[in-house]
């Protein structure tokens, strides 16, 4: 038991100190919002259609493919898009506003990259920078496919939707990123400087649009179904469904290595993304709804996280 606790409180130490500067971040974007009149209207876009294209083409040329890893986006990618489906179809006999549509694109995504990655470095070490890489890519593929289509259907009519989907960036980028690396092309040392200056700003402007989205609140009133079903999903449903595939590949598929249990189970327990902020925004789909959902589930995270960290390692 001492071990135990020992473990577990080192884990909340070492995330504490990764990630209070997040926190911090998100302090910055409420008092940006409040006081210096910056609108979240005007970063979500350049988030969605410059700085994510950016990051996810960057992501894709530089990780290494190979048979042993290639399935983790494809893996993440159905599992988000099958839980928002779910997600959706429940959300029909509670909501019959946008409330439905934002709460299916949450349920299918989580915080795989601002959160996650730096989580998973700071327990398992750099070796794992690759795996979490893929993993959000896939995550990345879910919000700019079906969670988007199932976002977009709240205010806009199927065919509106479809041709919103398809003017999104990110897509295009996720293709050329796979046709550059497929090819073995060499960008160079600028590319990778420019690389690493857009995801500084992928961070930065993500966490502050949570701020941000929380200074636009004017009353704070918690939709505690809203707030409780979707940390189920995230914290209960996610984890276990990983845990039963987890399970059937160690028993019947062998498709990926045991090594690997571990960081996929960290990876379905990240709190709700911050992008859902962002296409909230984008979309005029509860975004203050959103805002404090994901700050709340970021708060919760921080000591979730440790728990069930520290009885893996145990």
């Amino acid at each position: 038991d001492r071990v135990y606790y020992g473990i577990e409180m080192f884990i909340f130490s070492t995330l504490l100190t990764k990630l209070l500067p997040l926190y911090v971040i998100i302090l910055l974007g409420y008092i940006a919002g409040k006081f210096l009149n910056v609108k979240k209207e005007t970063i979500a876009p350049l988030l969605i259609y410059i700085v994510i294209p950016v990051v996810i083409f960057a992501g894709v040329v530089d990780t290494k493919l190979n048979l042993n890893v290639i399935f983790l986006p494809i893996l993440f990618f159905l599992l988000g898009s099958f839980i928002a489906l779910f997600a959706f179809y429940l959300a029909s006999f509670i909501w019959k506003d946008s409330t439905r549509n934002m709460f299916a694109f949450t349920s299918g995504t989580g915080n795989t990259g601002y959160f996650g990655i730096p989580v998973a470095i700071a327990i398992f070490g750099d070796k794992v920078i690759g795996i979490a890489s893929l993993i959000f890519l896939g995550i990345m593929l879910y919000e700019a496919t079906v969670g988007f289509f199932l976002m977009a259907r709240g205010n806009f009519t199927v065919k509106k939707s479809l041709t919103r989907l398809l003017t999104l960036p990110i897509l295009y980028a996720y293709l050329l990123g796979l046709l550059v690396n497929l090819s073995h092309v060499q960008l160079g040392g600028i590319f990778l400087d420019t690389a690493a200056t857009f995801r500084g700003a992928f961070t930065i402007l993500g966490m502050m649009i949570i701020g941000m989205g929380l200074s636009d609140i004017k009353k704070i009133e918690f939709d505690f179904k809203f707030i409780g079903l979707i940390f189920l999903i995230k914290f209960a449903v996610w984890p276990l469904l990983m845990i039963l595939l987890i399970f059937l590949n160690s028993t019947f598929f062998k498709i990926f290595d045991n090594s690997l249990d571990k960081i996929l189970l960290l990876m379905t327990i990240v709190p709700l993304a911050a992008n859902t902020v962002s296409y909230a925004t984008l979309l005029k789909t509860k975004p203050e709804k959103a805002s404090l959902a994901v700050l709340l589930s970021t708060f919760f995270a921080l000591f979730y996280i440790p728990l069930i960290v520290a009885y893996l390692l145990k």
